[in-house]
């Protein structure tokens, strides 16, 4: 990699939760850490296109905020014997090879996740500094707008700071408490993963891949939780299709046109253990499925399938009545009649989609029109069809979607 702006962009997608976690570990500050974070990639800016591409970019940038952390330690305050001692050593090891600190990634999650801040500023702020998200792409994951995102991450940065909020995993007995929140980041980080709401690629891998696996160290932390284990379960069944959800030129692949022989069974077998796992904690605990349960038991029956015609479209219309009633949304309504439509029929199907139309939580997404054009092609109103998916097509910054979706029009005719 020759262009200094393109390997800065890489090094922070890659490493960017890992220089935050480190700076944020050394300063015991959330917001000072991500502050810092993005100097250190101004700096680099100007420095890389002097000074070549260092051979390990991501310890130059992190030496590099952390040097940021210790001046304005320096303005604040100035320097006393414990900074001026991690200024000598961060002199002497500027160029030590990268120290893996997976732990540090977690902590990262759970000092997001702290009661002092409501859910919604816990969600924001964890997808900006864990997931590295643009605040554009955590709008729409959030169905809301940039402004209310930006406000939120403000705040939850102020209110860490007021609260004096360490940077560590809380006590075993305040995981509990902290523990939807940290899922709900979790599951958020693979759903990016799993279907991206903006750039040139329809999946992630890698976001994915790293919320499935700290999704597996929350359920090692809380083996006796049966919620943990069956969002890795839900994160594992859907993981298993990566390899056909889209073309090797990048461009979406539905359900139904994919390659089931070449879903990743092991990874469908991991799944189903982890689901047995869930429901036998929640037996053990004397509770029904929780929402992540039966989101998974959605996806198993899809992993299960030999075909689209032969999957339990049934069951899953049950499981999304069920679903609508422990963690209601318009995004559930949506699954759910997608759902319908196969067991029951388009005119079904359609009735509920209008029933969230007027969804505040949907307007500009182009979730609602790109499910209406499909049912509307499904019962024969072709041009009512083409309308909407050119609607969807707009509405979403996903270029490999808006390519997908024009297709499908463009299919329909006129």
């Amino acid at each position: 990699m020759t262009d200094p702006r393109r390997a800065v962009e890489a090094v922070w997608r890659i490493e960017g939760v890992r220089i935050v976690a480190s700076v944020a570990k050394m300063t015991g500050d959330l917001g000072l850490a991500e502050d810092v974070a993005q100097e250190a990639l101004v700096e680099a800016l100007g420095a890389w296109p002097r000074e070549g591409i260092p051979a390990n970019p991501g310890a130059w940038l992190t030496a590099v905020a952390k040097r940021r952390a210790i001046d304005a330690w320096r303005r604040r305050r100035g320097l006393d014997e414990r900074y001026a001692g991690i200024a000598h050593a961060l002199d002497e090891a500027a160029d030590v090879a990268w120290e893996p600190i997976d732990d540090d990634v977690l902590r990262l999650i759970f000092t997001a996740c702290h009661p002092a801040l409501s859910r919604e500023s816990q969600i924001a702020l964890t997808l900006r500094v864990v997931a590295g998200l643009s605040t554009e792409e955590i709008a729409r994951m959030l169905l809301t707008s940039v402004p209310t995102v930006q406000a939120r991450i403000t705040r939850a940065k102020k209110a860490l700071a007021a609260a004096r909020v360490p940077f560590e995993a809380p006590e075993p007995s305040e995981w509990r408490s902290r523990l939807s929140a940290v899922l709900g980041v979790i599951y958020l980080i693979f759903t990016e993963g799993y279907a991206a709401t903006a750039g040139e690629r329809w999946v992630r891998p890698d976001l994915a891949d790293e919320a499935l696996r700290l999704g597996r160290v929350v359920a090692e932390l809380l083996p006796r939780e049966p919620e943990p284990r069956a969002l890795v379960a839900l994160m594992g069944f859907q993981r298993s299709r990566f390899a056909t959800r889209e073309t090797a030129s990048g461009e979406p692949v539905r359900l139904g046109d994919q390659d089931r022989s070449q879903w990743d069974r092991g990874e469908i077998a991991r799944a189903l253990g982890q689901l047995r796992r869930a429901d036998a904690a929640a037996a053990a605990r004397r509770v029904g499925r929780g929402p992540y349960a039966v989101q998974a038991e959605i996806a198993m029956c899809h992993a299960v399938a030999p075909s689209v015609a032969e999957t339990d479209w049934d069951r899953i219309v049950v499981l999304y009545e069920v679903l609508a009633r422990v963690a209601p949304s318009p995004i559930v309504t949506l699954n759910h009649a997608a759902a319908v439509s196969m067991a029951s029929g388009p005119e079904e199907a359609l009735r509920l989609v209008d029933a969230v139309a007027d969804s505040a939580a949907l307007r500009g997404s182009h979730l609602l029109p790109s499910v209406r054009g499909e049912l509307l092609a499904q019962l024969g109103r072709v041009a009512e069809a083409r309308a909407e998916l050119l609607a969807a097509a707009e509405s979403t910054p996903n270029a490999a979607l808006r390519g997908a979706l024009r297709a499908k029009a463009d299919a329909l005719g006129d």
